[in-house]
């Protein structure tokens, strides 16, 4: 049984900074591209980050880009999303996905599998 679980999010202020995590199990985490969405209420899941299989190719959506560092532990099966200088514009619903590298495009909408996400929620 596959699973992708988020973890790092909260209530923060305007300016701070959140590491999420995501640890899978069920998978062989190596041979998947690993992404992070967020989503608002009322709009599409947008794609945030993406990394490749060793970590050395990484992709940040503009709203991004510059505050955030994508990484990843293969001997953890775990990737990470730092945000800093986290503004009101950031809450959202982020989720995980896993995309299998033998199917699937890299950085791309399309995924194998989603995690349940988690809440980060900015004040100003």
């Amino acid at each position: 049984q596959v699973q992708l679980v988020e973890s790092g999010g909260g209530l923060v202020q305007a300016g701070e900074s959140l590491r999420l995590s995501c640890t899978t199990s069920g998978l062989q985490f190596d041979v998947y591209y690993m992404s992070w969405f967020r989503q608002v209420p009322g709009k599409d899941r947008e794609m945030v980050s993406c990394i490749n299989l060793g970590g050395g190719i990484t992709r940040y959506a503009d709203s991004l880009k510059g505050r955030a560092t994508i990484s990843r532990d293969n001997s953890k099966n775990t990737v990470y999303l730092q945000m800093d200088s986290l503004n009101p514009e950031d809450t959202a619903k982020y989720y995980c996905a896993a995309a299998a590298s033998r199917t699937h495009p890299f950085c791309k909408d399309t995924v194998s599998y989603w995690g349940q996400g988690t809440q980060v929620s900015v004040s100003s």
